[in-house]
């Protein structure tokens, strides 16, 4: 029996609580696309490589998910993680809510919402509590992440 759509995102969830990335990539549907403030969208395997990627760099990450809802199409979570960010080495708690959007099954698609300015004050510094609301600054960090995630050799 296929499992519900809820348990596809407790299944994604506890696997990145473990921070096995082959198993949350095992949630998300072979044309997954995936949205959060600091990627932009990423489609396919660059979001697979994504969680591949910041699974193998957070040493410390901790995650909690809860009030997961879902039907025969979509689903919502909230979820927060606390780690500590690899290129500062300053303490995050990120707070996120997600929607989700189901096909064959699996997770087709992704959306992560949380508040980019709070995340790039702590993560950043005083430099990105002062820029983190300015669109130019969430593209510049956005091509970053993305070079990281293309030289982290995990990216088409």
């Amino acid at each position: 029996m296929q499992p519900t759509h809820a348990e596809v995102i407790e299944r994604f969830y506890e696997a990145f609580k473990q921070r096995d990335a082959v198993a949350m990539n095992a949630c998300y549907h072979p044309d997954v696309e995936f949205t959060d403030p600091a990627f932009g969208t990423l489609k396919g395997d660059d979001a697979r490589a994504m969680w591949t990627m910041l699974c193998a760099r957070a040493k410390d990450l901790a995650v909690q998910y809860s009030d997961v809802t879902a039907d025969s199409h979509r689903g919502t979570a909230h979820w927060e993680a606390r780690y500590t960010f690899a290129a500062t080495g300053r303490k995050v708690h990120n707070v996120i809510d997600a929607r989700f959007e189901f096909e064959d099954g699996l997770i087709r698609r992704h959306i992560d919402t949380f508040d980019f300015a709070r995340w790039a004050g702590q993560a950043l510094g005083v430099l990105g509590k002062l820029l983190g609301r300015a669109s130019f600054f969430q593209k510049g960090f956005q091509r970053k992440a993305r070079a990281l995630l293309a030289s982290s050799g995990k990216s088409a």
